[in-house]
């Protein structure tokens, strides 16, 4: 656990992979672009968050697919593929591809629950069964069983000139044990006596606390996975915040990530809507103001690694100069070693 003088494991940020909407190609172009990029600065991960129906990535594992291709060693993840959205046999054979196209480098983070703004598109999602769809759990369990190769199927054998499998193909081998689950306490213990990993975010539920502290809440999330996972010195769980380091940033983009985080502030203060969402303040600052916050970040002091989540409206150079600052001044801070290094601007 990354305390003062001991050494962050592992290090890596989430991008939405923002587009515009005459010329998605560019976007996505630029994402491939930054993911070589981290791996050029020694990240050991990189993870795409998942948009449908906005000018964000719709298809993170289409376009981690390219990814695998254009990289060999750092970690390819998805925070989070929401499951409501899919069909977790079809699903589980997508991953799977993915997985042994980037020789085991697939992290896939999921979620479950009422996909948002349902009542928008469900006719078009579902037109026959919208109204009975199974939005729990369940849904992460089939995928698991699928990636593991429980069998999907009765019939195995020839017909004909064609070879049938009672479990989904391609299979890697490994790939159930790197699916991540987020959410909040309870989550947090379902995922725990699953035994997946723990994703947290820069947003947490009051469920079952009386805390109005962020990081107490995040710490205490990841205390309940741990003590619910029948191997928690096994158990791995990364951290995600909006971490915005400034060491080479320009006057101008100073001011513009300041603007950013202060006119998010005011959603940090109370808890949001029915669940009791509450959002994490942006840390903006050099790269030893923002470690000395880390270290003294409960959630912080309880994760084995992080994924600082990118903001989500910044410029291409804007993106740059953040991820070369989290990897070259950040990182060191928190005692990061990072891969070996063969810079190429994006």
């Amino acid at each position: 656990m990354p305390t003062q003088g001991t050494p962050l494991a592992k290090l890596g940020f989430l991008t939405i992979g923002r587009f515009d909407a005459d010329d998605p190609a560019t976007g996505h172009e630029e994402t491939l672009r930054i993911i070589e990029f981290a791996e050029q600065l020694g990240f050991d991960s990189v993870w795409l968050r998942n948009r449908h129906l906005q000018y964000g990535i719709s298809s993170p594992v289409a376009v981690l697919a390219a990814a695998s291709q254009r990289t060999s060693r750092i970690d390819l993840g998805t925070a989070v593929i929401p499951l409501g959205l899919e069909n977790p046999m079809r699903l589980a054979e997508d991953l799977a591809t993915v997985d042994l196209l980037s020789g085991g480098r697939l992290n896939p983070g999921v979620s479950v629950g009422t996909p948002m703004r349902y009542d928008d598109f469900r006719h078009a999602l579902y037109p026959e069964t919208h109204d009975v769809e199974n939005f729990s759990k369940d849904r992460v369990l089939r995928l698991i069983d699928n990636l593991g190769g429980r069998p999907v199927s009765d019939f195995e054998g020839t017909v004909g000139i064609e070879n049938y499998s009672r479990i989904v193909q391609p299979h890697s081998p490994g790939l159930r044990d790197r699916v991540w689950y987020g959410g909040g306490l309870s989550s947090a213990i379902w995922a725990g006596e699953h035994e997946l990993n723990y994703l947290t975010s820069s947003v947490v539920t009051t469920e079952g606390t009386s805390s109005r502290d962020f990081a107490i809440i995040q710490g205490e999330h990841i205390d309940a996975y741990r003590a619910h996972h029948p191997q928690p010195e096994n158990a791995r769980v990364s951290q995600g915040l909006v971490v915005i380091p400034t060491d080479s940033a320009t006057p101008e983009q100073v001011r513009r990530y300041r603007d950013y985080a202060a006119a998010r502030f005011p959603r940090t203060t109370t808890p949001q809507g029915p669940r009791g969402m509450l959002f994490a303040p942006d840390i903006v600052g050099t790269s030893d103001e923002i470690a000395e916050r880390l270290y003294s970040h409960a959630g912080f002091q309880r994760a084995t690694e992080v994924a600082f989540a990118l903001p989500f409206s910044f410029e291409p150079e804007d993106y740059v100069q953040i991820i070369t600052d989290l990897a070259q001044r950040l990182g060191p801070a928190l005692d990061w070693t990072p891969a070996a290094q063969t810079l190429r601007a994006p």
